[in-house]
């Protein structure tokens, strides 16, 4: 299996416009794939998609749309007739998710039943991944990692509305497409960095922001320990499923993409590591915010990936946080992510 895989496929891709999907586009790109997305606009402001001039490079392929909007969603199945599709849309932010619940569930439950519907009803596809999240279960705060088999039961609407749309895919697999129709999975993340995320609530992005304007960067949780992971790693993974199954339906089901136990780190090492990184004065305070529940501990166990796959994580996270700074200082955007994809697949048993 290789990247080569996808060279000449026509894939799909929802989200397209966000962090992840703007480095999965890139890649698909890379390896020679005729990409469609399907997401809504990159929002105001500083974005990867606008800064490495996607909408251009997909040109009529790049739609804006709502993936709860089933009829144009469909339309654009029709039109583009993919093979492969990962569906990435989603409200990602667990705070945005207590001022919106009802937004959270509608984009994430509803979402997915409209993705599966289109997957359904055209026939060219036949590997279809909808990524989720390391919140889809419920969390004991175990110092073990979860694995696939633990129960679903995201404690926030964003975690809980991830857990709805693993057992919506999961649903439509047994319901629907059975041993004839597309090979279907889920992959379970965790907590990605790499340049160009400019979301806020998230460790890197904040620290970014802080330190560029001169101010200290501000913890809300210094304590609250994550498994982190450079986005070419989940991305790699995501990439090598969507091809196994293709190939073989063997090996469709629920698969966690986590790094090893010694990748899940508390928030305010990673803000250490960027102010080395960084340099130029940058520091961080602790300074709690009274915010809504947010989990303390929570990890993956990885296992059936490496034991499937034979897959392993490529860069530390200290190697994730340099290569991060050091796209954030690049003057070209563009160069800087080539070659944070060349250094990645020098180590990468995938790329």
């Amino acid at each position: 299996m290789g990247l080569s895989f996808y060279n000449h496929k026509k894939v799909l891709v929802t989200g397209h416009t966000g962090f992840k999907g703007s480095w999965l586009v890139s890649l698909l790109l890379s390896a020679g794939a005729e990409v469609t997305g399907y997401a809504l606009p990159a929002p105001e402001g500083p974005s990867l998609f606008n800064t490495l001039g996607l909408g251009e490079k997909l040109g009529d392929h790049s739609v804006y749309g709502d993936i709860r909007d089933l009829d144009h969603l469909m339309q654009v199945f029709r039109a583009s007739e993919p093979e492969l599709v990962f569906h990435l849309a989603a409200q990602p932010i667990v705070r945005v998710s207590y001022q919106d619940p009802v937004g959270t569930y509608s984009a994430n439950v509803l979402g997915t039943v409209h993705v599966l519907e289109c997957v359904r009803q055209t026939p060219s596809v036949r590997s279809f991944l909808n990524v989720t999240t390391d919140k889809v279960y419920e969390n004991f705060e175990w110092d073990r990692g979860y694995r696939e088999d633990d129960r679903l039961d995201g404690y926030d609407p964003y975690s809980n509305s991830k857990s709805c749309s693993e057992l919506v895919t999961h649903s439509y697999r047994l319901s629907f497409f059975g041993d004839k129709g597309p090979a279907v999975s889920t992959a379970r993340s965790g907590n990605v960095i790499g340049g160009g995320d400019f979301q806020k609530d998230r460790i890197l992005p904040d620290c970014i922001r802080a330190a560029e304007a001169g101010r200290e960067i501000i913890l809300r949780n210094p304590d609250s320990t994550r498994p982190y992971q450079h986005v070419l790693e989940p991305l790699c993974a995501y990439l090598m499923i969507a091809e196994a199954q293709y190939r073989d339906r063997g090996f469709q089901g629920a698969y966690n993409v986590g790094p090893d136990d010694d990748s899940c780190l508390t928030t305010g090492y990673i803000a250490d590591l960027f102010c080395k990184y960084y340099g130029e004065g940058a520091r961080w305070v602790g300074i709690p915010d009274g915010g809504p529940h947010e989990a303390h501990l929570l990890k993956l166990d990885n296992t059936k990936l490496k034991e499937t796959f034979g897959w392993k994580p490529v860069w530390s996270v200290e190697e994730a946080v340099e290569h991060t700074v050091m796209w954030t200082k690049a003057a070209d955007k563009q160069e800087a992510l080539l070659s944070d994809i060349r250094a990645f697949r020098e180590k990468s048993t995938y790329l």
